[in-house]
């Protein structure tokens, strides 16, 4: 199991799960910094791809999580892959970037409450 594997995961799913939040996340965060206008309603441009970004999400975490729990580690003796505390702290990454991205992915439909 690479480090490389399950970053580039994380960092896709995250990627992706910006992309799903941005046309709400963008509007909220600007209206809450006091900047408006009506150029802000054209920040909802992406409101129709929402559903292909959250997917890309779940499918990018189900791919580390795949890479972290169920397929065999594969390291040389000696590798810094083949320490437990390796492998402890990549899942500990993994579900607090878990659980931000699925946090990120909620704010749209949380966003009313704080408006």
């Amino acid at each position: 199991m690479s480090t490389l594997n399950v970053k580039g995961s994380l960092l896709a799913g995250a990627l992706a799960a910006i992309g799903a939040s941005v046309c709400c996340v963008g509007p909220l965060v600007l209206l809450t910094l006091g900047i408006g206008g009506a150029w802000v309603a054209n920040l909802t441009a992406l409101e129709p791809l929402r559903p292909w970004f959250i997917g890309a999400t779940v499918l990018f975490l189900c791919l580390a999580f795949r890479r972290l729990y169920l397929l065999p580690q594969v390291c040389e003796p000696g590798a810094p892959c083949a320490e437990p505390m390796v492998l402890r702290r990549q899942r500990w990454i993994f579900w607090i970037v878990a659980l931000a991205l699925l946090a990120l992915l909620s704010v749209p439909w949380l966003a009313p409450f704080f408006l």
